[in-house]
């Protein structure tokens, strides 16, 4: 089962992950939110629509814009609405 893990914590865990171009999207339902902070960054990709970023915060170490996910993406990545995908040196073990 994908699991996120950055600096010694799990983040993320789930087996009902979305991959898309090579990344696992976790359900948001799988994410330890406590372990996520809102950011003001946002990007755009040309077919999924307007990314939301988080910090990933551990012990008070932080990962800024470690993890991203589309709050309301366009119609051909519906499926990854919501989802939680990780980069930045969070790990993303099988």
């Amino acid at each position: 089962m994908p699991r996120a893990v950055w600096s010694g914590r799990v983040i993320a865990e789930s087996d009902r992950c979305e991959v898309v171009e090579g990344n696992q999207y976790f359900p948001p339902e799988t994410v330890k939110r406590e372990l996520l902070r809102g950011s003001a960054t946002h990007t755009t990709c040309g077919w999924k629509g307007i990314a939301s970023y988080y910090d990933v915060v551990v012990d008070g170490q932080v990962n800024k814009d470690a993890a991203w996910y589309y709050p309301d993406p366009k119609p051909a990545a519906k499926n990854i609405a919501g989802y939680v995908a990780f980069w930045k040196g969070v790990k993303i073990e099988p």
